[in-house]
C-alpha cells in the first residue's frame, strides 16, 4: 500500500485546509542545523530532540538527509516510526537514488514528506549544475513525480531562489505544482537578500505562479547578513505560510532563522502580522536548553528570547522601571517562553531600589542607616566582580567579607578515570579549626567523583544543577575556569575556580561553595558578624569619601 493510500491522521497538505491565519513551522534543526560544524548529533540525540520538537508543536520536522550516511538514514527511520504528531520530512536531491532512499526511511511515518531541492539561479545553473533552464525544469519535474509515489506530500525547494530570475522561478514553480508538489520553498540560501526584496518576490510569485492558490509558499532564510528572521517575517507578511527555521538559529555558516524568534515575533506582534502558530511557546526555553546539552554549544547571553540576558536587567534605571511596572522594559513575559522569572541582575550599574528588593527577597529588612553601609560596600564589590550573587548579598547584609576564604582549604587532590568506566577521586582538606580530613569517592566521571568526595569530607549535601568550563587564556597551558551551581537546603550556591587542570578548577569551585555554605550556616547558628552600628558607620564614611 502506498503512503498516500494509508489512513492519515496528520493534517492535510492541501492549502485549502490550511488556515489563512496560521503559519506552519518547519523545523530543520536535525538536518540543516546539525550539519553545521560543531552541532553534529548521533542517532540517540536526534531522537531526543525530535520528541522535544513534537512536544513543542512543530508542524514539520525535517529529520535528516537519509542518503548522507547509514546513521542518518537510521535516525530518520526511527524518528518516522515513533513521532506521530508532526509530519516527518527527509531531504533528497533531485536524483532517483536519493528519493528512493528517503522514501524507505519514511515508510513508518504517520505523515511523511519528501523535500526535494534543485538550484535555479544563473550562478548555480552554470557553475554547480552545468544545466540549461529547460534541463533544470525537466529534472525537478521528474524528481517530484518520483517522490509523489513514495510519501504523503512533496515539497520542492529552488535552491538560491533569491538570486534567480523571478520570471524563471515562477516558471519552475508552476511546473512543480503540475508535477504534484504541495509546498514550494523559495530559500535565501546564502543570506543575501533584504526584507523589502523578500516581500516583493513572494508577492510576485503568488501572482504569477500557475496554481499558486493550491500550494503553501515557504521561506528558508540564512543569516549571513544578520537578516534571516527579518526576511522570514517579510515573507510571511507577503503571504508565505510556512517558515523553515531552527532552534537557537543553528545552521550552515551564520545559521538559519531562529525558530523561537519567529514564533515570538508573530505572537507579540500579532495585530501587525495577523497570523500565529501552533507552537507551545512555554516550551521554547527548555527545548533550547536541551539542544545546548546535546551539542555542547552554549547560547550567547544576548541571544533573543532564550539567551541568559533576554529577561535580565542590570541598569539601575531599568531595574527601577521594572519594579514599578514590568511593561516599562519588557515586551513579553519570561513565563511565556518557559523562563521562570525576570532577573534583576545586580552589578555595578544597579541602584539602591533593586538591591533593597533583592535583600528583602532573601529575608533581610534593612533600615535606611544599615542600607547606607550595605549599599556602599555593594558598590565597592560590584566594581571588582562582573555579577553579584545571592551569597554575596547575604555576606554583605550580615557584615561578612564576600571574598573571604576558608574555613576549608584544599591540601591534596588526586583523580583517576577509566575509558568507558567510572572515575575515582581522593581529597584532603584542612579546616581553620585545625582538623584535617581525607575522603575518597567513585563517580561517573572525575568531576562527579570530586564532588562526591567533597560532600563526604565536609558533610555537605550538594545537588549539582549547572556546570560550565571555559578557557580564560590561550595555548596548550591555557587556564580553565569552572563555574558550578549546586543546590543545598533549597538554595542555589555558586562557585568559581581557575586552574590549568579543569578537574582542579572544578574542585576549587566546589570548595568555594562548601565554604560559603559553612560560613553562612555558622553565622546563622552563632549570631556572629559585625555589629549594625559598625555597618552604619562604615556606610557613612564611604558616602563621605564618595562625595
Amino acid at each position: 500500500m502506498k503512503p498516500q493510500d494509508q489512513p492519515n491522521s496528520g493534517e492535510s497538505s492541501d492549502v485549502s485546509d490550511v488556515a489563512a491565519d496560521r503559519v506552519r513551522i518547519f523545523d530543520t534543526t536535525l538536518r540543516d542545523g546539525e550539519q553545521a560544524p560543531g552541532f553534529a548529533m548521533d542517532r540517540r540525540a536526534k531522537l531526543r530532540m525530535a520528541h522535544a520538537l513534537e512536544a513543542l508543536g512543530v508542524d514539520i520536522i525535517e529529520a535528516g538527509f537519509p542518503q548522507a550516511s547509514p546513521d542518518d538514514f537510521a535516525a530518520v527511520a526511527e524518528i518516522a516510526r515513533v513521532v506521530r504528531n508532526s509530519t516527518i520530512c527527509g531531504l533528497a536531491r533531485c536524483q532517483p537514488g536519493d528519493i528512493d532512499t528517503t522514501g524507505r526511511a519514511l515508510e513508518s511515518a504517520q505523515h511523511s514528506r519528501i523535500h526535494v531541492f534543485l538550484s535555479t539561479s544563473p550562478l548555480h545553473r552554470e557553475h554547480k549544475l552545468g544545466m540549461s533552464k529547460a534541463q533544470v525544469i525537466d529534472t525537478a519535474v521528474a524528481a517530484i513525480e518520483r517522490a509523489h509515489g513514495l510519501c504523503h506530500e512533496v515539497e520542492f525547494s529552488a535552491e538560491d531562489a533569491l538570486r534567480t530570475e523571478p520570471e524563471y522561478l515562477a516558471e519552475v514553480f508552476s511546473a512543480a505544482i503540475a508535477a504534484g508538489a504541495t509546498t514550494l520553498n523559495a530559500p535565501d540560501t546564502v543570506g543575501y537578500t533584504t526584507p523589502a526584496e523578500m516581500a516583493e518576490l513572494f508577492a510576485y510569485l503568488r501572482q504569477h505562479v500557475k496554481g499558486a492558490e493550491r500550494v503553501v509558499f515557504s521561506t528558508h532564510c540564512h543569516d549571513d547578513l544578520g537578516m534571516a528572521v527579518a526576511n522570514s517575517l517579510a515573507a510571511v507578511s507577503a503571504g508565505a505560510r510556512q517558515v523553515e527555521c531552527t532552534i537557537n538559529g543553528i545552521g550552515e555558516r551564520a545559521g538559519n532563522a531562529s525558530l523561537e524568534e519567529i514564533v515570538m515575533a508573530l505572537r507579540v506582534r500579532a495585530p501587525h502580522f495577523g497570523v500565529g502558530t501552533r507552537i507551545d511557546s512555554r516550551k521554547l526555553y527548555p527545548t533550547s536548553r536541551l539542544l545546548t546539552q546535546l551539542t555542547g554549544q552554549a547560547v550567547p547571553r544576548n541571544k533573543a528570547i532564550v539567551g541568559e540576558n533576554a529577561f535580565a536587567h542590570e541598569s539601575g534605571i531599568h531595574q527601577h522601571g521594572m519594579l514599578k511596572h514590568r511593561g516599562t522594559y519588557e515586551i513579553m513575559r519570561p513565563q511565556d517562553v518557559g523562563i521562570a522569572e525576570t532577573k534583576l541582575v545586580l552589578g555595578k550599574h544597579s541602584g539602591r531600589h533593586a538591591l533593597r528588593q533583592r535583600l528583602q527577597a532573601l529575608g533581610h529588612e534593612l533600615d535606611d542607616g544599615l542600607m547606607d553601609g550595605v549599599f556602599a560596600r555593594f558598590k565597592t564589590l560590584a566594581d571588582k566582580k562582573q555579577e553579584i550573587h545571592d551569597e554575596d548579598l547575604e555576606a554583605l547584609a550580615l557584615g561578612q567579607d564576600p571574598d573571604a576564604a576558608g574555613p576549608w582549604h584544599l591540601v591534596h587532590l588526586n583523580t583517576a578515570s577509566h575509558l568507558g568506566g567510572s572515575a575515582s577521586a581522593s581529597v584532603k582538606l584542612s579546616h581553620d579549626d585545625g582538623r584535617e580530613i581525607g575522603e575518597a569517592a567513585i563517580g561517573d566521571g572525575p568531576v562527579d567523583a570530586v564532588l562526591r568526595a567533597f560532600q563526604r569530607a565536609t558533610d555537605t549535601a550538594l545537588e549539582l544543577t549547572q556546570f560550565q568550563v571555559r578557557a580564560v587564556s590561550e595555548g596548550g597551558d591555557a587556564q580553565g575556569q569552572a563555574q558550578l551551581t549546586a543546590r543545598h537546603a533549597a538554595r542555589d550556591w555558586r562557585g568559581n575556580g581557575v586552574s590549568t587542570d579543569i578537574v582542579e578548577a572544578t574542585a576549587l569551585a566546589a570548595l568555594a561553595i562548601v565554604n560559603r555554605i559553612e560560613r553562612q550556616t555558622g553565622l546563622n547558628e552563632c549570631g556572629h558578624g559585625r555589629p549594625l552600628s559598625d555597618l552604619r558607620a562604615n556606610g557613612r564614611a564611604q558616602k563621605e569619601n564618595l562625595a
